[in-house]
């Protein structure tokens, strides 16, 4: 799968929610985005999804405008206020409600031995918003990755939550590594902590020559290894 914005641009009621924005993501890669609050990353992060018309500029899958065929194979990942889990579900609802959005079995046998794969069956009455960061970020990427024709995932600003970043950075790497096209949105801080130099929100490049190159996961990411950088 390719996905390909190019100048992508979201009017707001007072200007601009979204400066026009380029980039270029195939499956088995990573892309790390950064922009601080208030630029614009959910408004990015559906219009890649085709959830969002852009105002102006154009998103392509596999070289074609397709808004509907690109949300059935596009997952935004805790979007706030889209596609988080309420906070005071527990874990094992939120479990549920995943697998029945992806087209699973979601009976009760069926959350447990999703649990149990997973070694959470011990957090299964916990509320969402108890767990530990890492965890949170984990389980929702591994539930949009049961839906048969994902094929990108998006993920929204996991760094609100705090926590290390490098345990979320690490969990899309490994979801690009089993050949997701995987884009991470975060602020510039958490990507300078990750020592990842990312494409920037309001970044109108073309396409494949002078935005970065998008990484291609082999190997587990470690802290303090710039995994894609800008020419």
């Amino acid at each position: 799968m390719e996905i390909v914005a190019t100048g992508v641009e979201v009017a707001g009621p007072h200007g601009p929610l979204l400066e026009p924005t380029s980039l270029h993501i195939r499956s088995g890669e990573l892309l790390l985005i950064a922009g601080p609050p208030g630029s614009g990353r959910t408004a990015l992060a559906l219009a890649l999804a085709g959830r969002l018309r852009p105002d102006k500029g154009t998103v392509l899958r596999n070289g074609h405008a397709a808004p509907s065929r690109l949300r059935r194979a596009t997952a935004v990942v805790d979007s706030a206020g889209i596609t988080e889990p309420e906070g005071a579900v527990e874990l094992s609802e939120a479990v549920a409600e995943g697998l029945g959005l992806a087209g699973r079995p979601f009976g009760k046998r069926a959350v447990n031995r999703w649990l149990s794969e997973h070694g959470l069956h011990r957090s299964a009455r916990k509320r969402f918003e108890q767990l530990a960061p890492e965890c949170r970020t984990r389980v929702l990427l591994d539930l949009a990755r049961v839906a048969r024709g994902t094929e990108a995932l998006i993920l929204d600003c996991p760094d609100r939550h705090g926590g290390d970043p490098l345990s979320w950075y690490t969990a899309a790497h490994e979801a690009a590594t089993h050949g997701y096209a995987v884009v991470a949105l975060c602020a510039p801080q958490t990507a300078r902590e990750l020592n990842v130099r990312p494409l920037r929100i309001g970044s109108d490049q073309v396409p494949g020559t002078e935005q970065p190159t998008s990484e291609h996961p082999h190997t587990a990411p470690t802290a303090g290894t710039p995994l894609r950088t800008a020419p």
